[in-house]
């Protein structure tokens, strides 16, 4: 499986009715970095009211990495429609949040929503994106003499090789998208006459 990541972190600012807006967009791998990055920018601006927070953590598709936080401001102000546009975008492994240093005008739950939603689309316009490609780890042995036609066949299939160790004989862990495993088995079943398998880590 493959999807995009945001390639660089972003920064986008605005000024709303005296208030500043201060959008910064980046790539966070799981929750826990998604956290853990809203916890940095609490830190560089500890002065602000505000500091809004959603991500799409994992894949796309997975719910089960979504959050978001609206953080004093009224509920579903913030956090929801920056969650709404990182969904929108169909990124994977994205955070953003939003600062906020009030100006002394109300924006109203409309004028609120508008300006968080924007802040987010503005850095998602100025995102580079990067190709992630989802591996599964695979192990084979090969003899010393079948190794170099092995190398080729993983340079040619966009094969990563995580690991290699010499003993007896050749041992690799081979990290490889589950969608192409059947094919590159078929063709080491081809080119090895059937002596050499991918092994599945349990």
């Amino acid at each position: 499986m493959q999807f995009f990541i945001p390639q660089h972190a972003v920064v986008f600012e605005e000024e709303i009715k005296k208030s500043r807006f201060i959008t910064y967009l980046r790539h966070t791998e799981g929750l826990a970095q998604a956290k853990a990055f809203w916890g940095e920018m609490r830190a560089l601006h500890p002065h602000a009211r505000h500091h809004c927070w959603a991500t799409v953590a994992g894949v796309p598709n997975d719910a089960q990495q979504y959050g978001f936080s609206d953080d004093g401001e009224p509920a579903g102000t913030a956090g929801k429609p920056m969650l709404n546009y990182l969904l929108g975008s169909g990124l994977g492994e994205v955070s953003a949040v939003v600062v906020r240093y009030y100006g002394g005008i109300l924006l109203g739950t409309g004028g609120l929503v508008k300006a968080y939603g924007n802040g987010v689309q503005q850095a998602l316009l100025q995102v580079e994106k990067a190709r992630k490609v989802l591996r599964k780890n695979y192990r084979l042995w090969c003899e010393y003499d079948q190794f170099n036609t092995l190398q080729h066949l993983i340079t040619q299939r966009d094969i990563e090789l995580v690991e290699q160790q010499f003993g007896v004989n050749v041992e690799l862990v081979l990290a490889i998208n589950p969608n192409d495993v059947e094919a590159i088995q078929a063709e080491i079943t081809q080119r090895f006459g059937g002596k050499l398998a991918l092994i599945s880590f349990v």
